[in-house]
């Protein structure tokens, strides 16, 4: 188990030494000025980061998807409909309620909206769309289909918020999407997915497996746009400290115990869910329960120190470097922009559940390498967009429906296993460290540029951004492929035809 931790260790170290050296040379630079204090603490939580990582994604191996696999394999092959679909909506709720960045969330609009019944109304959103990507897979329903549907149903609710002058929750609406498939949930939902798939999936059981995710991004972008019709008063936002010392020294232990309260909860639920299946339906030899409870307290421990580690280093780096480059230099600011989020979606823990998922049951066809590499061109330009937008000051809208509306075209045109995997991994890439290091890197400049009145329309949308740009890039990939397919074929139908006669073998 060490020796497998260590390999995790090494790949997590080469996925957190990019956005460290690009922070370390901003540093360097006139741009730039860390204190001595953000610096070290960035340091060391970039080094924490990597021990983080490591030990989340051992746990996810031996725990988290495992966990899933067996839930979805197990209900599906009781073959009772209710008990599948009633389970799933339970799930989703429930370990949405439990997500940390929710209550985040939650707390930015508690000026107008109370917070319990938000957290309440998205996990019953989440829940039910989980149950509607299961009849998915159930009845071979086309998720390019239901996508375009419940996208179009989202803007015109958004346009309906709009119209009566509550803009400032747009933005948050949309980022609600991608907050809510945390690092607990993503794992588990995506390991469901790949057992229900396996037993009711039929012949495209590895393209059925994708999609959960992508449809349970939509439910609390709906369940908060519907609060936002509904609310009365205007959002308040209060610009938080975000300074190394509002989380160090006396106040570290109180952020390591709310951290340890948020993930425990969290992963508490989660066991609770599975224990009550086990005694149920499973039946699991006690030799593999031990394993999975080892992994979940791997799964535990990492994310702890991942979650403790961008709070109190990276976060204030973050808000620090995005204040400063947008008063130094705005089109730089763009540039860097894209250049953090090349690197820093490679550091999301749970972007490498996905990539070694979407390898395995591709069979190689979708490499790992090729994920990494759609996901970071599409991550980039969505910051650097973003950072555009902060300057000039427009609304999100202005990229969500070209960019929604160019992503739900492609999916017509390529195969659909990549539609799938491309809206999955929009939810995936939209993690904890986008939210706790790009956030505040656009929150910073947005201070910087506008002022903090500003933060909730211009600020808030980039982790929207984040979730959006790699449903198109990685269709591309796909349209590419077939492409590349097409003219191979052609290119060999020639040489047939243009053979004589002495190159044609006669195998009669």
């Amino acid at each position: 188990m060490l020796k497998i931790l260590l390999h995790k260790c090494r790949e997590a170290l080469i996925s957190v030494l990019p956005v460290t050296l690009i922070v370390l040379l901003l540093h360097l630079t006139p741009l730039v000025s860390l204190t001595s204090r953000e610096l070290i603490a960035f340091l060391v939580s970039a080094l924490l980061l990597v021990v983080g990582i490591g030990l989340f994604n051992l746990g996810a191996d031996i725990a988290m998807t495992p966990m899933g696999v067996q839930v979805g394999s197990g209900l599906s092959k009781s073959r009772k409909m209710g008990l599948l679909l009633s389970v799933s909506f339970l799930l989703g709720l429930l370990i949405t309620v439990a997500e940390p960045d929710l209550s985040v969330l939650a707390a930015q609009v508690a000026a107008a909206v109370n917070g319990t019944a938000l957290i309440l109304a998205v996990g019953i959103g989440v829940g039910i769309f989980l149950v509607l990507a299961i009849l998915r897979i159930v009845t071979k329903t086309g998720l390019s289909q239901m996508l375009l549907i419940f996208y179009m149903l989202i803007f015109a609710f958004a346009a309906l918020l709009l119209e009566r002058g509550n803009g400032a929750m747009l933005a948050l609406s949309f980022d609600s999407g991608g907050v809510t498939t945390g690092p607990i949930t993503v794992p588990f939902i995506m390991a469901l997915g790949a057992g229900i798939a396996a037993t009711l999936g039929g012949k495209n059981a590895g393209e059925n497996s994708f999609g959960l995710v992508a449809l349970c991004s939509i439910g609390p972008v709906l369940a908060v746009l519907a609060i936002g019709l509904l609310a009365n008063g205007d959002i308040i936002y209060e610009l938080p400290d975000y300074s190394v010392e509002a989380n160090l020294g006396a106040a570290l232990p109180a952020v390591i115990l709310k951290t340890v309260r948020e993930v425990g909860a969290a992963l508490l639920l989660l066991v609770a869910f599975f224990a009550m299946i086990q005694f149920v339906l499973l039946r699991l030899p006690r030799q593999r329960l031990v394993r999975i409870g080892v992994g979940i307290i791997y799964t535990f421990l990492g994310l702890v120190i991942f979650l403790v580690a961008v709070t109190v280093g990276f976060m204030p780096v973050g808000y620090r470097i995005g204040y400063d480059l947008a008063a130094a230099n705005k089109p730089f600011l763009v540039i860097m922009g894209f250049v953090l989020g090349l690197v820093v979606v490679l550091a999301e823990p749970a972007i490498h559940v996905l990539k070694g998922q979407v390898e395995e049951i591709t069979n190689g066809s979708v490499s790992k390498r090729a994920m990494m590499l759609a996901l970071s061109i599409g991550v980039g330009v969505s910051i650097g967009l973003s950072m555009l937008r902060i300057i000039l000051g427009f609304s999100i809208l202005y990229y969500l429906i070209p960019g929604y509306f160019i992503s739900l075209g492609l999916s017509f045109f390529v195969p659909r296993l990549y539609t799938a995997i491309a809206f999955d991994s929009g939810g995936v890439a939209s993690g904890p460290l986008t939210s706790s290091f790009i956030l505040p890197l656009a929150i910073g400049a947005c201070v910087s540029l506008s002022g903090a009145s500003a933060v909730l329309e211009n600020a808030f949308g980039i982790v929207a951004m984040v979730a959006m740009t790699p449903l198109i890039t990685i269709q591309v990939m796909g349209f590419r492929a077939i492409v590349a397919g097409k003219m191979r074929d052609s290119i060999m139908m020639k040489h047939i035809l243009d053979a004589d006669d002495e190159a044609i073998i006669d195998f009669m």
